[in-house]
């Protein structure tokens, strides 16, 4: 009688294994196998990170084998199971390898295909159709659209971790639980005597290294030491952590009535101001977004105060980026002067500081959570949506989406909710967070996800012109490896772009994500359908490439360029200054966070730059979704361009007092999930 040896491996996490009843059938184009136990409790099969192989033996040759079916039958109590994959040897000894990479849970049954991708025109037979859509329709039910606030990208609608699929939940939840990591992280740092200290000022800016010195690294020492320092304002600009905002000014707006003879000594080319801007000297950042935003009430002994200021910057002949003049607010008048850096040392710095505070709401709730958290769940969701696990584009993009539902489920849980810990240190929390989103919707556009598009719009492009945007070189590399492993994936299973129109369920991806997403908004600009292999490639690569690489440049570098406090401070305890040559160090420090929101903020951004444990970093694939060999070339070949990326930065970096090593692709974790 025939013979199957099948080979089963559970994951290795922590309970991976199970003791409850495991049964196995088989069915192929001839037929069905019997239901066969291949574990009961005791046995002490399926633990935790075991390969276990069994013999099963039917009546009848099965023909090719189709399906897989996993039965699993509680035996005491609940008894989660990982199952990894599951490889088949027929009888005549070819093998086929089937992925599932999935929790099996309660008295619950999966079925697989195996790991060969298919497009839907691929499936011949009535049984993989119906296969197919029957995954579809459960997955529909599981993960559901919901509106979290108006206006926002919608999210999974779930109330807490606990209510999302197993499949996508952290493997450990303390791991991620935000008020446990938080106050770990204050322990660690040593400055968790003054995480209740609200309301105690601190006495001077020497005072702030009472809760730095023990913790100071290469970049984070540096910004302490420099940060006073103009070419350090604006060199932040191009590598800190907010390195989106920066654009070429091509006229000074009305809003800013800036004057020669305000600037004339900034200037170092014997031209004015207007011949400056038409050389391409000068850049502009503009925090519009935060007018009329609601400062955090929820410590009503303690008022807090936002901005909206403009920065003018400049390219001095050593082409490093310094401001030449900032304004606090958006309405030019007598009481909003332009600040500048011929004024008073205390001003000018004052005017800096309430910069480097807008920029960080900024970077918080819209360049971090807005642009990447929240648009990377968008694509998650979707994708779990609308593409079965059997689509190559599932399998390509699911390493992408590791833990961001369950991340972002619990930022709403504890970190971005009514009263949550974002409420406790920064000034637009109560509110204010949720304002920003709904305002930076109208520039949440597909074009500004395409990240060479983006740069040049901001005519930030010339590497001749502004040669030391490390933000932008690193992410034009790192932006063409990904889009050149897109294509390669592409072409092994598109062989025309008529095959891209066909179909159904990439159709249905893209359309999910434009309508529920994005709300259905013509304006931003996303494709409701995809018509070439081309336009396929790109909108590829915005995904994977916003998942890894720009969360990655926008969130592990929030402890180097955040810790110093003065330089991004999360509130303001003073409203801004009206008219200069008032400001002293006592008003600048009483307008600082007091010692028990330094400590929050400390915390928060210590714990936002840590790598998961056990991360994958971009090109690491170690859940085999794929099994055709060119796929695994072209994996090799993205795995190899990555590698020339990192050496090229390294060799870059080597000897630098500020290197920047945000979109290394050694650095860049695959998926948002911190």
């Amino acid at each position: 009688m025939p013979s199957y040896t099948v080979t089963v491996a559970t994951g290795s996490q922590w309970f991976a294994g199970t003791d409850d009843y495991v049964y196995l059938s088989l069915e192929g184009t001839a037929g069905c196998s019997e239901r066969h136990l291949l574990d009961k409790p005791f046995y002490n099969d399926f633990e935790r990170g075991a390969v276990d192989s069994y013999d099963v033996t039917v009546e009848e040759d099965l023909g090719e084998i189709q399906l897989i079916k996993i039965e699993k039958r509680k035996y005491w109590y609940q008894d989660d199971w990982y199952l990894k994959y599951i490889t088949v040897k027929t009888p005549v000894g070819d093998y086929l390898d089937f992925p599932c990479y999935r929790w099996i849970t309660d008295e619950k049954e999966i079925v697989l295909r195996d790991g060969r991708a298919k497009l839907p025109r691929d499936d011949k037979t009535q049984i993989l159709k119906q296969h197919r859509r029957k995954e579809l329709e459960t997955r529909q039910k599981t993960y559901r659209w919901k509106e979290w606030h108006p206006g926002f990208p919608l999210s999974i609608d779930a109330h807490s971790h606990s209510d999302l699929p197993r499949d996508i939940q952290f493997d450990n939840e303390k791991g991620i639980d935000f008020i446990l990591n938080y106050s770990k992280a204050m322990e660690n740092l040593y400055v968790n005597r003054f995480m209740h200290m609200f309301q105690s000022s601190w006495s001077d800016f020497a005072d702030f290294e009472r809760i730095f010195v023990r913790i100071s690294n290469t970049i984070s020492e540096y910004v302490m030491q420099h940060w006073k320092e103009d070419f350090m304002f604006g060199y932040q600009f191009l590598n800190g952590c907010n390195p989106v905002l920066i654009q070429r000014c091509t006229e000074i707006p009305k809003k800013l009535p800036v004057t020669m003879d305000m600037v004339e000594c900034s200037l170092e080319r014997n031209l004015t101001l207007e011949e400056e801007v038409k050389q391409g000297n000068v850049f502009i950042v503009d925090y519009e977004l935060l007018d009329g935003v609601d400062a955090n009430k929820t410590d009503p002994c303690t008022i807090q105060y936002l901005a909206a200021p403009i920065c003018l910057l400049y390219k001095n002949l050593e082409n490093k980026i310094v401001p030449i003049a900032i304004q606090l607010g958006q309405k030019p008048g007598p009481d909003n002067p332009i600040f500048l850096p011929s004024d008073a040392t205390y001003d000018w710095l004052l005017a800096k500081i309430w910069v480097r505070s807008s920029d960080f709401h900024i970077h918080q709730t819209v360049t971090h959570l807005l642009r990447t958290h929240l648009v990377s769940e968008v694509f998650s969701i979707a994708m779990f949506r609308q593409l079965p696990a059997v689509h190559p584009l599932f399998k390509l993009l699911v390493p992408h989406m590791r833990f961001t539902i369950a991340i972002n489920t619990k930022a709403r849980e504890q970190l971005i909710c009514e009263c949550g810990l974002f409420d406790k240190a920064n000034a637009t929390g109560g509110g204010g967070h949720v304002q920003m989103v709904q305002k930076a919707m109208k520039d949440l556009t597909y074009s500004s996800l395409c990240f060479p598009e983006e740069i040049k719009a901001k005519g930030m492009d010339s590497k001749e012109d502004i040669p030391y945007y490390y933000y932008r070189d690193d992410g034009i590399k790192v932006w063409e490896a990904i889009k050149s492993f897109a294509e390669d994936v592409i072409h092994i299973y598109y062989e025309s772009d008529e095959v891209v129109c066909e179909d159904v369920e990439l159709q249905a991806f893209i359309k999910d994500i434009y309508v529920y997403g994005m709300r259905g908004v013509k304006a931003s600009g996303f494709p409701k359908m995809i018509r070439t292999r081309e336009k396929l490639a790109e909108y590829l690569t915005v995904i994977i490439f916003t998942t890894s690489a720009q969360h990655a440049a926008v969130n592990f570098g929030q402890y180097d360029w955040c810790s110093w406090i003065p330089n991004a401070p999360p509130t303001m305890r003073c409203p801004p200054p009206t008219e200069k040559g008032t400001v002293t160090i006592e008003q600048i420090v009483e307008s600082l966070p007091d010692r028990g929101r330094s400590c929050w903020h400390l915390g928060a951004v210590w714990a936002l730059s840590q790598f998961q444990d056990n991360e994958l970093f971009l090109g690491m694939y170690p859940d085999e979704h794929f099994v055709e060999k060119p796929v695994k070339e072209a994996m090799a070949k993205f795995r190899k361009n990555l590698d020339e990326i990192v050496n090229t930065i390294t060799e870059r970096n080597k000897n630098k007092k500020l290197p920047y090593y945000y979109l290394s692709p050694d650095r860049i974790p695959n998926s948002v999930a911190v």
